[in-house]
């Protein structure tokens, strides 16, 4: 028996994305190994979910860069692990972590972090700035392809690098758990057709380097062939960038064909519509989790291949990787997809079923990283 421990999160906010989700399935996995789980942020839309989990909210100002305010927050964390008696500090960003890493150290406690993503390394003192995401007793890569990044560019020990995939919450992507109710709300909502036309969907924030642009481009080689394409993610980061993909989108002549539908809650439902997803990033993805919940939901995914998709993707099998910012190449191969019989994508569906379920679930993510926990803690 596990003596009781307190685990402390440490991220900036809790407003949404990859980091928030996990930092909320992490609470929860605390939570069930009967320990307590406390999260410091300064808040966000994301917040109440910490109590869902049955961890505890606590208001800091740690997404502040500010010198002044990084070494105020050193005294407050410290304050904080000693008034409740904090057994391990785990930071997910690097604000945070320049306060948690001295507030362990002089608390004398377990420090953790988790590298959720590949920093950029340009500007002055900025690869320094980085660096403190590798002073983790254990540091967490979300994939092999940030490990690599890790090794290649940062003076860190390889022993103390441990890779926790993400990983999909299956009890909600879950094609036995559609919704018809919500379903048919969401077509209604995003004005579907009536008559059924192949869907192509890119779930992700509409920023340049997700790849819209080359999916409007590939669309534009089918423009005369029936289909519909849904772009589903938040753009208000990006307005002129927005601007740019509605006016090209016009200007291929692909009005009412390509559709810019918002966000939605209902992301299991939304995957429900579409019969092919892609990710089609320029850039490479940290880990991907679209990738994730494509495949778990038993859709053909096309994705770039390169980053995360790498290695939850099997070419051919669960998915198809291609080559980025390539419109031809995308093209060839969503028609390619639209090509096959009922049998043959019902195959590829069921392998990405297979695959997700035997490597990339939440649940694994959790026990690997109690795993971390109880290491430093028993040691």
């Amino acid at each position: 028996m596990t003596l009781p421990r307190t685990i402390l999160q440490v991220l900036p906010a809790l407003k949404s994305g990859g980091v928030e989700r996990g930092t909320i399935e992490i609470s929860t996995a605390i939570v069930k190994e009967g320990w307590t789980s406390l999260v410091t942020s300064s808040g966000g839309p994301m917040t109440p979910n910490v109590s869902y989990s049955g961890g505890e909210h606590i208001l800091l100002p740690v997404d502040s860069k500010h010198p002044w305010d990084l070494w105020r927050n050193i005294g407050r964390l410290t304050r904080l692990i000693r008034r409740r008696k904090i057994s391990l500090i785990h930071a997910r960003s690097r604000a945070p972590a320049w306060s948690a890493y001295y507030a362990a150290r002089r608390a004398g406690i377990p420090f953790v972090t988790t590298f959720h993503g590949v920093y950029g390394l340009e500007g002055f003192g900025k690869k320094r700035y980085n660096a403190i995401m590798t002073k983790g007793d254990r540091v967490i890569a979300v994939s092999r392809y940030v490990k690599r990044h890790i090794i290649d560019h940062y003076d860190c020990d390889h022993d103390k690098i441990k890779v926790i995939q993400r990983g999909a919450d299956l009890n909600v992507f879950n094609p036995e758990k559609v919704s018809p109710h919500i379903l048919s709300k969401l077509a209604q909502d995003w004005h579907m057709p009536d008559e059924h036309l192949p869907v192509i969907m890119l779930p992700g924030r509409i920023s340049r380097w997700k790849g819209h642009e080359t999916l409007i481009r590939a669309l534009s080689l089918m423009k005369d062939e029936h289909f519909l394409c849904l772009m589903v993610g938040d753009g208000s980061g990006h307005p002129d960038f927005v601007d740019e993909m509605h006016a090209l989108v016009k200007s291929l002549g692909l009005e009412g064909k390509v559709r810019f539908v918002g966000t939605t809650v209902n992301m299991r439902e939304a995957y429900a519509l579409a019969d092919i997803i892609v990710a089609p990033s320029i850039e490479p993805e940290a880990f991907g989790r679209v990738s994730v919940e494509a495949q778990a939901m038993g859709k053909i995914l096309i994705a770039s291949n390169h980053g995360g998709p790498q290695e939850t993707v099997v070419d051919g099998k669960t998915g198809f990787l291609i080559e980025p910012n390539n419109p031809d190449i995308l093209y060839s191969t969503i028609r390619k997809v639209l090509d096959m019989s009922p049998p043959e994508r019902y195959e590829i569906g069921n392998a990405a079923i297979n695959n997700a379920w035997d490597h990339f679930s939440v649940e694994e993510m959790q026990k690997r990283t109690i795993a971390v926990y109880k290491e430093l803690l028993n040691t």
